[in-house]
């Protein structure tokens, strides 16, 4: 298999389990504080451990990148997708927000051909379609009585606008480097929550600031492996990994709440497993075909120079 590709499918699936990580500590902040403060410090964070690796030299090429636009309008999306998804939380269980946020990849698929010109094939088509099977199984949407509501909707639109932001994160990724693109990206952060944070402000207790700066350490490094991992591989090829979330947050439900899964989650985390190994298969046998089909050419050129 080609080394970068699957190098961009590691540091992809790396950076889902720490948002998931993630978002286990905002569950445990969002009790007392509001979404746009938690935001806010996570991106200061961010964007203080950015510049004291890039330093000045970080700043200069941020101010001249030619990304800025296309990040401005993808953290718009971002912020849309957050508010939109927290705010379906307040009345969805975790079941059926899991399986209709996890609506994403399939819209990243989708959105990968015409929007970046990706060729994708059947395989990669069929993994999503095993990985979605696997997070319905999972979390037994049908059998909390899910209906069409105003959460519902909430819930697919922060699926549409992550998708969205994800692909135009796959193009951007090919134009600037990574500590670029977070150094930009968590400016506006800080500029688009920052006006509202003076509203929804609460002084945070010692444990919880240092909870939210850790917060923002692990979002960090997360968005620094997820770059890199779009910079590496088709979006096509590294979307089902997002299911791979889904095992990570019922993971850490357990060590952290002793939520206790049940039978449904193991077998759907076996079919999202499966779904990672059909994409890993079917890009090792594209590269020996790729490769099989070189070695060809050059035989044949070998002969005709020959002749």
């Amino acid at each position: 298999m080609n080394k970068t590709v699957l190098s961009g499918i590691v540091m992809t699936t790396f950076s889902y389990f720490l948002f998931s990580l993630q978002d286990a500590s905002v569950k445990w902040l969002v009790d007392g504080y509001s979404v746009w403060q938690i935001l806010f410090t996570r991106s200061i964070t961010i964007l203080v451990l950015c510049l004291v690796i890039g330093r000045g030299k970080l700043v200069r090429s941020a101010v001249a990148s030619p990304v800025i636009k296309p990040l401005f309008v993808r953290n718009l999306l971002l912020l849309a997708a957050w508010l939109s998804y927290f705010n379906a939380a307040r009345d969805l269980g975790l079941a059926e927000m899991t399986t209709l946020y996890y609506a994403a990849p399939i819209i990243v698929t989708l959105l990968a051909v015409p929007m970046l010109n990706e060729d994708v094939p059947p395989i990669r088509w069929f993994a999503v379609f095993v990985g979605f099977v696997g997070v319905l199984i999972a979390c037994d949407p049908l059998g909390t009585g899910m209906k069409l509501s105003l959460p519902v909707f909430l819930a697919l639109t922060a699926a549409v606008f992550w998708a969205i932001g994800t692909v135009m994160l796959r193009k951007t990724a090919l134009q600037e480097t990574t500590l670029v693109q977070m150094t930009i990206s968590n400016v506006f952060f800080i500029a688009m929550t920052g006006l509202a944070v003076g509203f929804f402000w609460t002084p945070p207790a010692l444990f919880d600031v240092a909870l939210m700066a850790g917060t923002g350490v692990i979002a960090g490094i997360g968005q620094f492996a997820l770059f890199e991992g779009m910079r590496r591989a088709p979006i096509s090829v590294i979307a089902p990994f997002e299911y791979t979330s889904l095992v990570w947050a019922f993971g850490l439900g357990f060590l952290i709440w002793g939520d206790v899964p049940a039978v449904n989650v193991f077998a759907g985390a076996g079919l999202i497993f499966a779904a990672g190994l059909l994409i890993i298969v079917g890009e090792r046998l594209a590269h020996r075909r790729a490769g099989a089909s070189l070695d060809g050419r050059t035989v044949d050129q070998t002969a005709s120079e020959v002749v």
